[in-house]
């Protein structure tokens, strides 16, 4: 069964192949089934579907990811 990767907006990742630029970072600027993308070192916009997004991704370096415990209901 396959399980999608959890990524967040705002999401650093660094790829396995470096852009034309030299950076191998990327900020994440839209999930869902593409993935939209901006490069960290020109601010090129790339959008990729989300199976070549997650194969090109090596890790995060920086997580957006919500914390839960922030926020308690009374």
């Amino acid at each position: 069964m396959y399980y999608p990767k959890k990524f967040y907006v705002g999401d650093i990742v660094e790829t396995k192949k470096e852009h034309p630029c030299g950076s191998k970072q990327w900020e994440v600027i839209r999930v869902g089934a593409d993935f939209k993308i901006k490069c960290i070192g020109c601010s090129r916009i790339v959008m990729l579907p989300r199976p070549k997004f997650e194969k090109s991704v090596k890790k995060t370096i920086k997580s957006a990811a919500p914390e839960e415990n922030n926020i308690e209901n009374s």
